[in-house]
């Protein structure tokens, strides 16, 4: 790892690589590749190889390539390397996160809970797909009425292009989307725009290309069992270098680069039987640097457990997250819209499981889970938990991505169903996330894709997709080929749709959502136990009923099948804001508020204040 160039003293350059007999340093200063040999330092921790600057050739300026060969073997790149421009194959370059041009000296933070979140992927978000062009299209973020960016994974992978869960470089900037520096600019210009920044992160596995950990030392352990296969070591012989790699790198995320949040991707893969969890370790160094800094940090997980151990605070015993994603709320609403229940979906779409949902967080606490054959995680106490420690959405990466054509849920809704999608989270007790592109119904897809370099891993990637569809009745030639160039370019978001009739109506509900949300209290307020739902069922086939969320002095009231009057709790009040439609036709003058109810001329929402 190259030492700060503010000012650090030497040594230079350093590595943890606890086993190894030798190693030696590749560096060149501008005048090619020279070959210095290291010292093994036990001080302050043992494992560690140093070398200090006038062995290496002098203090190393921005931009200097290095390289470790451990035990005379190839060099390789720093496992803290923290700039990859020339790929993830090649030598790391020195990076002074010190000379960064910041604007934000008066960004006073932002806490996660409450916040409304967007998520987005630098690469399909624009065609160009790089950091500055993004930027370019903050203001409508702030139109929205966003309040935190969601970055999907940014460290550094092999190819152009790809989701960004195969980094093998957690410390590097994808250089493709404009490396360390362009996401800086863009962090600034976030906070510029009021706009907080959380960074997907993995640290429960790395990509298949470009993963030479293994060379320096133990990151790896037979011990558990992962997906991805190996685990990474986080509590047997040298974990305890792991574990700072990983919370080093955290850290440096919010110190370095600003960042007010990390979204912890799949956190129940983190198999750690140490006294204090890896969770619980970041989550305390995070609360200390988050004083330090004067500004608050916060972290998101993702979560199979649902298990509010989550994010009760380590001083009770729990990891400490400052919030974590919520599926269940979202299989909730999916479901119910949609009429699926294959798979994961098999225990909802009933408007009993809806209310639940909204209610109680998870569906399956202390239930039995059809899909999972067992009783599967743990209640949420209504009372003592925030609803805004739970990220509640109708899309996600995952949930749009891991579809076999990477459709969205609104590819098969109609206007007034997606309304209602928008409404039940948007003014529910918890955290929402919008995807990117749901608020105007994007018509494009946001699919699988690849772009490894490597042909035998390429085609392992693309026939393994499809075989994974195909043994769930899909034909290979309707699953997009993650490698095909083509499959990135039909996830790109198309700029020009907001404008569209169609899409803009969508676009105006949810800002006028999240406009109301941000200025009425009672909508946002995060109390689970406050929270009432009354349901009614229809009389068609499937889910035709409707249902009303009690919130505060407002009526959040969704209307699932044909006109009726759906009933309310008091005689009078008034139609705040409603979206109804006829199929895929809004009804104009189609919802009032009568004495014994809400009359909606169709399937749709409509948000009630009563008198």
């Amino acid at each position: 790892m190259a030492f700060s160039l503010m000012g650090s003293p030497a040594p230079a350059f350093s590595v943890w690589a606890p086993d190894a007999q030798r190693v030696d340093l590749d560096v060149d200063h501008g005048q090619g590749f020279r070959t210095v040999p290291m010292q093994r330092s036990d001080d302050p921790r043992p494992g560690w190889w140093t070398v200090d600057a006038e062995t290496a050739g002098g203090v190393p300026a921005e931009g200097v390539r290095y390289a470790f060969r451990v035990d005379g073997g190839d060099p390789t790149p720093d496992p803290r390397t923290p700039w990859q421009p020339d790929g993830v194959h090649a030598p790391s370059a020195v990076l002074d996160t010190g000379a960064f041009e910041w604007t934000d000296d008066t960004w006073a933070g932002r806490d996660a809970r409450g916040a409304v979140f967007y998520e987005m992927h630098v690469g399909t978000f624009t065609p160009e797909g790089t950091f500055d062009a993004a930027l370019e299209r903050l203001d409508h973020l702030v139109d929205l009425g966003v309040d935190v960016v969601e970055v999907m994974p940014v460290s550094a992978f092999d190819g152009r292009w790809g989701w960004g869960y195969d980094g093998v470089a957690p410390y590097a900037v994808h250089e493709p989307y404009g490396g360390p520096h362009a996401f800086a600019r863009f962090v600034d210009a976030c906070h510029a725009r009021g706009l907080a920044v959380a960074l997907d992160c993995v640290y429960n596995h790395l990509g298949p290309s470009g993963n030479y950990l293994s060379r320096f030392g133990p990151y790896f352990t037979d011990k558990h069992d992962t997906p991805w296969g190996s685990a990474v070591n986080l509590d047997d012989t040298g974990s305890e270098e792991v574990r700072r790699w990983i919370v080093d790198n955290a850290l440096r995320w919010f110190r370095e680069f600003h960042v007010d949040a990390l979204r912890l991707d799949a956190v129940h893969a983190l198999v750690d039987d140490s006294e204090v969890h890896v969770l619980t370790q970041l989550a305390d160094e995070t609360a200390a640097l988050a004083q330090e800094l004067g500004r608050p940090l916060s972290l998101v997980a993702e979560s199979d457990l649902n298990d509010p151990v989550m994010v009760t605070p380590t001083a009770s015993g729990g990891f400490g997250m400052t919030a974590q994603w919520d599926d269940d709320v979202h299989h909730a609403i999916h479901a119910l819209l949609t009429g699926e229940r294959q798979g994961y979906y098999a225990d909802f779409g009933s408007l009993e499981v809806m209310a639940t949902a909204l209610q109680e967080a998870f569906w399956h606490a202390e239930r039995h889970s059809s899909f999972r054959g067992e009783v599967w995680g743990r209640r949420v106490d209504r009372k003592a938990t925030s609803g805004h420690r739970f990220l509640g959405y109708l899309q996600t990466h995952d949930q749009v991505g891991n579809r076999a054509v990477g459709d969205r849920v609104g590819t098969g809704l109609t206007l007034g169903r997606k309304a209602a999608g928008a409404a039940l989270y948007l003014t529910g007790p918890f955290t929402p996330m919008i995807f990117m592109g749901e608020e105007w119904a994007a018509s494009t897809p946001w699919q699988f894709f690849t772009d490894f370099p490597d042909p035998e891993l390429g085609a392992a990637v693309s026939k393994g997709r499809r075989s994974e569809f195909g043994e769930h009745g899909w034909s290979a030639e309707d699953v997009p080929d993650p490698q095909d160039p083509a499959t990135r370019e039909r996830s790109v978001l198309d700029w020009s749709e907001p404008g569209r009739e169609a899409h803009e109506r969508i676009l105006r509900w949810y800002r006028d959502l999240i406009a109301l949300r941000r200025a009425e209290a009672d909508l946002r307020d995060a109390g689970l136990s406050t929270v009432a739902v009354d349901t009614g069922a229809g009389s068609g086939e499937g889910d035709d009923g409707w249902l009303v969320v009690h919130r505060g002095r407002f009526r959040v009231v969704v209307n699932l099948g044909p006109a009726r009057e759906v009933p309310l709790d008091a005689p009078a009040g008034r139609v705040v804001l409603a979206l109804v439609a006829d199929g895929d036709e809004e009804v104009t003058s189609a919802c009032e508020v009568t004495g014994a109810g809400v009359r909606m001329a169709g399937e749709g929402c409509a948000v009630v204040e009563l008198r």
